[in-house]
């Protein structure tokens, strides 16, 4: 019988512990989203409004966005 009241406070306690988000944190999740030597972010389209342009494929389903002034410069011959 001193068992049931020990039970019971444990319930309680555990109804007040917040419920945890599951998934990789977030700084976690944005090293392996990065790509392009982390100054591109892995996206399936990139935002014109921040002049972000495409540069190499992420996979199969997503691009390498990199804003316009971290991409590299193209010499010719």
């Amino acid at each position: 019988m001193r068992s049931v009241p020990l039970v019971l406070v444990v319930f309680v306690l555990l109804s007040y512990v917040p419920p945890v988000r599951s998934g990789l944190n977030i700084y976690i999740r944005q090293i392996f989203d990065s790509c392009w030597l982390f100054k591109g972010v892995c996206k399936e389209k990139c935002d014109i409004d921040n002049e972000e342009t495409y540069n190499i494929l992420c996979g199969t389903q997503f691009l390498c966005c990199i804003h316009h002034k971290d991409k590299p410069t193209l010499f010719e011959k």
